[in-house]
């Protein structure tokens, strides 16, 4: 039988920076690292360790980095405009899109359409909107969440929030069929 050490995280500098430490040096980079106060000080890289620690950093986001692309794909072919999506912090940000973009992602995902407040109204409810495709990405993927926001400064406009890459990849199976 192998025993097996697991690191758990703590919430002191010198702990994160002995994890860090260990990790570099388990990928081969000698870089030391230490930590003060709330912050984690790396030592000074080679231009070599500093483009291995790049690599190494790209092979462990690839998959949501795989993820953003496929759905940024997706939506393009759909017609609807999220010129915020991007990676950050290891989670897929949708950002903000027009409230007919947002109409057009919850038919996608099932919703039926928003009906206007008043007959002659243009344009649904950006809360309405909002609420619409909440409910319809959760029943696509199987019970997730995004969260979704109005902005008040421009009520034509949702903000929509992060997935991790696995929400992402139940999004983007949802809207393949």
């Amino acid at each position: 039988m192998t025993a097996v050490t697991a690191m758990t995280a703590t919430v002191s500098p010198a702990g994160a920076a002995a994890e860090l430490r260990t990790a570099l040096r388990e990928a081969g980079l000698p870089v030391g690292a230490t930590g003060a106060d709330d912050h984690v000080q790396l030592g000074t890289l080679k231009a070599s360790d500093a483009r291995q620690l790049a690599r190494l950093i790209r092979t462990g986001t690839k998959r949501t980095l795989k993820a953003a692309r496929a759905l940024r794909e997706i939506c393009e072919a759909y017609g609807i405009n999220l010129p915020e999506l991007r990676v950050r912090q290891g989670r897929i940000t949708l950002g903000a899109c027009r409230v007919d973009d947002a109409v057009r992602l919850a038919q996608l995902l099932g919703a039926s359409s928003p009906r206007p407040d008043a007959p002659d109204a243009d344009a649904p409810d950006a809360d309405a909107v909002r609420d619409l495709l909440a409910q319809a990405f959760s029943a696509a993927t199987g019970g997730g969440t995004l969260d979704v926001s109005v902005r008040e400064e421009a009520p034509d406009v949702v903000e929509l929030g992060a997935l991790d890459a696995r929400a992402a990849r139940r999004l983007i199976g949802a809207l393949r069929f």
